[in-house]
């Protein structure tokens, strides 16, 4: 037996077993944690995986089959004009509005396509930074000025930490450039509207089916919140018609993918998630048909589970841990909140960088990051340190960290989270002073 390659398997097996043999499970806050993790992962199942990640993989899915490599090389590659690629990446947020582990099958989607590192990156951040729902909340509920001061840093923070990524591993992007393939016309004899409405269809599915609740009572947002089920169905319906016609699956068979939704969405009305769960599953069963396996939707349907069986696991395995560290919003895992309350007042370097590395770690749904930092804000935080979160926290999380390492590797996502929370803490502490 070759010791110098067995003694890293044998200390990982040491150090797992003290870790279970002394496992403090008769601890009142281990318990509560542990029991907090597995809330957190109920909790993230019923809210994100099924309406938010599972689109979230078809749209992926969509972008590998449907999208040439051509066209993801030439507006986002690494010879891409570098104003267009930042530039449509940097704002993506305001359409997608998703979380920071719903952009992750989007990320790797055309991170696989062939996209540069640097607008990737950019993509990466600001999918669930500028989620323009997120920044007027923030702009209502802790002030315009905060509002203002997230929106300009999400954007910029985007493009900075693109171009940072690009200049520090540009001799692989250099690379990688010069292996790309030549950029001819796209393939392929469906029109460019077409794919354009298919894939706007299913983005409107992503976005209004996940639209958050407001406090409100009245107002634009909260009708539109009113009316969300009905908006995705349209959307719903919308796709079904191009699936019948320009994908040529036929209306009969559309009709009795989606009759076991329609009767659900009828008899059950209060259960809007149960018909959509049946879509899903109807969608999923056309794609499987023999007729149609071998075909375009056959290869829809396998790039999408390829990111599902990818991403998945990991990031129920990060939230888990997630959970047991810090816990849920408004609920306690290892490290107590006060400890945390007591970390981030006034507007100290220690503070800001705090409020960052913490905002990184935890894990924030789409909106709830601002009810939390309204409680920390009224527990003494400071208005430095709440910028530093709200620009760290949606855009990483741990569950994101895991993902994003097994799609770009150790050393980048390391360099990548390194950035954000540099960033964060700069950011903070100028609006702290400023403020």
């Amino acid at each position: 037996m070759n010791w110098k390659k067995e003694w890293k398997v044998l200390l990982w097996i040491v150090v797992v077993f003290l870790g279970c043999f002394f496992l403090p499970v008769e601890a009142p806050r281990v318990r509560g944690a542990l029991l907090e993790s597995l809330y957190l992962v109920k909790w993230y199942a019923r809210e994100h995986v099924l309406l938010c990640l599972v689109p979230a993989f078809f749209i992926a899915g969509a972008v590998a089959v449907f999208v040439s490599q051509s066209a993801v090389m030439k507006y986002l590659g690494p010879k891409a004009n570098k104003v267009l690629a930042y530039g449509v990446a940097s704002v993506s947020g305001t359409i997608l509005a998703v979380c920071s582990c719903t952009i992750l099958p989007l990320f790797a989607g055309i991170y696989r396509m062939g996209a540069g590192l640097g607008p990737a990156c950019a993509f990466l951040y600001s999918g669930p930074a500028i989620n323009i729902l997120a920044i007027v909340l923030t702009a209502r509920i802790l002030g315009p000025e905060m509002g203002i001061a997230r929106a300009i840093g999400a954007i910029v923070f985007a493009i900075i930490i693109g171009l940072a990524m690009h200049f520090l591993f540009r001799h692989e992007e250099e690379e990688k450039a010069a292996a790309a393939p030549m950029m001819g016309a796209d393939e392929g004899g469906r029109p460019l509207w077409q794919t354009a409405l298919y894939f706007a269809a299913m983005v409107g599915i992503l976005v209004f089916a996940n639209w958050g609740k407001t406090e409100e009572t009245g107002g634009l947002w909260h009708d539109i919140y009113a009316a969300k089920w009905i908006i995705t169905s349209g959307f719903s319906v919308a796709l079904a018609i191009m699936l019948a016609t320009w994908f040529r699956l036929g209306l009969v068979r559309i009709l009795l993918a989606s009759l076991p939704a329609l009767i659900s969405a009828i008899i059950l009305p209060h259960q809007p998630a149960l018909a959509f769960t049946f879509g899903v599953i109807g969608l999923s069963t056309l794609s499987n048909l023999k007729s149609t396996r071998d075909g375009e939707m056959g290869a829809w349907f396998n790039e999408s589970w390829d990111f599902a069986k990818k991403i998945l696991p990991l990031l129920l395995i990060g939230v888990l841990i997630a959970g047991v560290l810090l816990g849920r919003p408004g609920h306690e895992g290892l490290i107590p909140s006060t400890w945390v309350a007591s970390l981030v007042g006034g507007n100290s370097l220690f503070a800001n960088m705090f409020a960052s590395v913490f905002g990184a770690f935890m894990y924030f749904a789409t909106l709830t990051e601002v009810p939390i930092l309204q409680g920390l804000m009224g527990a003494g935080m400071g208005k430095g340190p709440a910028l530093a979160l709200l620009l760290a926290g949606p855009a990483l999380s741990l569950p994101n960290m895991l993902v994003i390492r097994s799609v770009m590797g150790t050393k980048k996502t390391l360099v990548f989270v390194l950035l954000v929370m540099v960033m964060a803490t700069i950011s903070g502490l100028i609006y702290g002073t400023i403020f």
